[in-house]
């Protein structure tokens, strides 16, 4: 089994650093404090082609591995977290199923600004009342003659104040259940496509999480995303894809906490001597290191997986598990090394400790991928 990564993917890693050092890092406590937006900062995502990793060059993208996309969203991610999940739904949750399930010309009307950067894609899954259970969503896409008329609301949704493009699923058939759910590709400046109200986060504040209201909204037969009722399908495979996303993103997370803790522990004196001279100090930091080596190769293994074009649910969830949990604990313990300076915004690390709670619950909470691993595993 070899672990080193080729030239071009090693290539993808340094420049993903380089543009968060550059690009990101320097402006992501204010973007942070204002709850802003960065579209200056999507915009250039979009010209290095990390918008569109793993799409085919025929369509827009930069037709790389899905380990190369990993590699530049875990970076970037280490930047700034908001950054990475913007990027992180606009390649698994918008490109993806439209990759996967899109006809040509959907893929050449919807998909290709999505990769090129063009556009930002937002998924329409969650509602109010069905966030786990998906199955239980109430939104309905009702057939009339040449397409669909779709009424409900969707919660939680991820750059939906700023997308473009949403990919939203809907019931076809309540009375089926998962199996009545169906799948469009839905223009977000549509009419009677409502953007609520956004979400006062208490962290990855500078992405937005929009509830979205389709009030008769009309969509053609074109627009429809695989077959009439496979949504569910569609939806499962493709949060499959994302969950390694969200574990990428957990590592930067992880690996901002560990290295401020190194640099901060050098630097912090106490009883005459820096901290990091204190066992309980490089224990915490051990145990750090280690468990971010772990979470690392279960996510690039997950992303390896995904590549052969087999089932990766497992891989996956174990993925994000682990590097979620992993994020959280990383953060936690950065607090600690900092002290009382851990607390306070004048320094980086809370900052982490708020934004890594997130990734234990979205794109399948923490306990429901325990439930696909031991499905997996004992099936």
């Amino acid at each position: 089994m070899k672990f080193e990564l080729t030239s071009e993917q090693e290539l993808i890693r340094k420049t993903a650093r380089e543009f968060a050092e550059q690009e990101i890092v320097p402006h992501a406590a204010q973007w942070d404090r204002e709850s802003r937006f960065p579209a200056e900062v999507v915009e250039k995502l979009g010209e290095l082609g990390f918008m569109g990793v793993s799409v085919p060059q025929e369509w827009g993208g930069a037709g790389l591995d899905t380990v190369s996309y990993i590699l530049a969203a875990e970076q970037i991610s280490w930047g700034d977290a908001s950054c990475g999940v913007i990027m992180s739904v606009n390649n698994s949750l918008a490109c993806w199923p439209l990759v996967r399930y899109g006809t040509d010309a959907q893929k050449a009307k919807w998909l290709t600004p999505l990769a090129k950067g063009e556009k930002l894609g937002a998924y329409c899954l969650s509602e109010p009342q069905a966030g786990t259970d998906a199955a239980a969503q109430r939104t309905v896409a009702r057939k009339v003659g040449g397409g669909y008329v779709i009424n409900g609301t969707k919660n939680f949704i991820t750059n939906g104040a700023n997308a473009d493009t949403l990919i939203v699923y809907t019931m076809t058939d309540i009375e089926k259940g998962h199996r009545g759910i169906t799948a469009f590709v839905v223009d977000a400046k549509a009419k009677g496509v409502v953007v609520a109200h956004t979400e006062k986060k208490m962290g990855i504040r500078a992405s937005d999480t929009a509830q979205i209201v389709f009030e008769d909204v009309e969509v053609d037969d074109d627009q429809l995303l695989g077959d009439e009722h496979n949504g569910f399908k569609v939806a499962m495979q493709t949060l499959d894809g994302g969950r390694i996303g969200i574990a990428a993103q957990a590592l930067g997370i992880g690996q901002a906490a560990l290295e401020h803790s190194i640099r901060y522990s050098k630097e912090r004196e106490q009883f005459g001597r820096p901290i990091g001279q204190f066992q309980a100090i490089q224990f915490k930091i051990a145990d750090m290191a280690m468990r971010l080596e772990a979470a690392r190769l279960l996510t690039y293994r997950a992303a390896a997986v995904k590549d052969t074009g087999v089932r990766h649910s497992k891989e996956s969830a174990m993925a994000k598990l682990f590097s979620s949990t992993t994020a959280v604990h990383c953060a936690e313990e950065a607090v600690q090394i900092f002290g009382g300076n851990g607390y306070s915004k004048e320094y980086p690390v809370e900052k982490l400790m708020r934004d890594a709670k997130i990734c234990d619950i979205y794109e399948g909470t923490n306990e429901v991928q325990r439930m696909v691993i031991a499905a997996s595993v004992m099936e």
